[in-house]
Order: structure tokens, then C-alpha cells, then sequence
């Protein structure tokens, strides 16, 4: 299994539009990296959802349950989604001020790309994140 972290603005889609429906398709990346990491998804990784722009915080865990496919919104036809389905929220959000002050997490894409809307984050890092969060793995 792998684990990412998937951006989102609140005001577009926030973590109560996510768990309102449950499943939902990933879409309107239009980013070539983001776009290569959402390609990379297998079935059952789990993702952070973050709240970016105004919040700037992980807020919830969803996991992927239909890989990639052509992103329908996009005319271009070189863009995908994927299906992701709200599994958990946070107790404790995690802000990416917190993020910022622990060193261990000083490498994470989050901090060194931090306009990357789909990223890949290591296993150690999305265990001591769950920990920040007050998620028990």
C-alpha cells in the first residue's frame, strides 16, 4: 500500500462535501506531476485530504477505490481521476504549521513542493502524521 496527500480548497471541496457522499471522483488536475501521481494510485492506498489555500491543515483519510481514468473534465483527454471514499477524520487537524516544526517531516513533498496538488508521502511519515492527528493505526 502507498499513501498520499490530495489538496483540496474547502470553498471547491471541503471534507464535509467529501464525507456527505462518501466516493466521489479525484478530479481537475491539471498539473503533469500531480497527474503522474494520481496514475500511480492502486486500489486501497490511503490519501490525506488537505485543506489548502484558506485552512492549510489535514483534515481527514480517504482511500482510493477506483484507479486512474480519463479526468471526463478535461477536453484535453491527457489528464485523469480517480474514485477516493471518506474513511476517517482527523480528531485533531493537523496544520501545516505543525508539519513545518517537526523535523522528521521536513523531506515530505508537502514542504519541499508546496504547489503540488497530488503527492506521494512515505510510510513512517503517514504514521507520525496519523499520530499529530490523533488517529490510532
Amino acid at each position: 500500500m502507498n499513501f498520499w496527500l490530495l489538496k483540496s480548497e474547502p470553498s471547491t471541496w471541503s471534507w464535509a462535501d467529501q464525507k456527505k457522499v462518501k466516493t466521489t471522483m479525484w478530479d481537475g488536475v491539471r498539473n503533469y506531476q500531480a497527474r503522474n501521481n494520481l496514475m500511480a494510485m492502486k486500489r486501497n492506498d490511503k490519501c490525506f485530504f488537505y485543506h489548502s489555500v484558506s485552512e492549510k491543515k489535514i483534515v481527514g483519510i480517504v482511500s482510493v477505490v477506483k484507479e486512474y481514468y480519463l479526468d471526463p473534465t478535461d477536453k484535453s483527454k491527457k489528464f485523469v481521476a480517480v474514485d477516493v471514499h471518506a474513511i476517517k477524520t482527523f480528531p485533531t487537524p493537523v496544520t501545516l504549521e505543525q508539519i513545518k516544526k517537526e523535523k522528521k517531516l521536513s523531506h515530505i513533498p508537502l514542504i519541499k513542493q508546496s504547489r503540488l496538488s497530488v503527492m506521494p508521502i512515505d510510510s513512517q511519515s503517514y504514521k507520525l502524521l496519523c499520530k499529530m492527528g490523533g488517529i490510532k493505526l
